[in-house]
């Protein structure tokens, strides 16, 4: 069974990890080895353990985190949705959503926006997303990488 918990800040290493295990065997095909490596190349302390601070959250099965999520109220912004790559097809994905959807929802905020990678977009989709049109992300770090902007309404 799924527990959804909010991270600590001791999270950051393990948060960081699973984005890159998910990255690594995810996106194979909609990007380009070097990109995927130039995404993942860091550690935690190269600032993606700040994120802990913001609504970040970990997915546990029997104690293990294998999911992140994270809503950035700055943007009204989910994102930093990743999987463990032996936990695809499970549902995890879609119930890390629906918990940062639920949150948006007590929070006020009356619509969420995403960047997708290019191969979420139908999974965004599925779970009520709209967006096609591609566009390109300018992560903090100066990588550039092509995306899909969606919204969805939760009204």
């Amino acid at each position: 069974m799924l527990e959804i918990r909010r991270a600590t800040p001791n999270d950051g290493q393990v948060a960081f990890d699973i984005r890159l295990q998910a990255i690594r065997s995810q996106c194979i095909g909609a990007y380009t080895e070097e990109q995927m490596l130039a995404w993942t190349r860091g550690s935690a302390e190269d600032g993606y353990g700040a994120l802990m601070d913001k609504h970040f959250y970990l997915g546990c099965i029997e104690g293990e985190e294998v999911a992140t999520g994270m809503l950035d109220l700055d943007n009204d912004e989910v994102g930093a949705l990743f999987v463990l790559p032996g936990f695809i097809g499970r549902g995890i994905g879609k119930k890390i959503l629906a918990h940062l959807e639920s949150l948006a929802r007590e929070l006020g905020l009356k619509k969420v926006i995403l960047d997708a990678t290019l191969n979420a977009g139908d999974f965004y989709r599925r779970c009520g997303y709209t967006g096609s049109e591609k566009a390109i992300y300018h992560s903090p770090s100066g990588l550039q990488l092509a995306c899909i902007p969606m919204v969805k309404s939760l009204l």
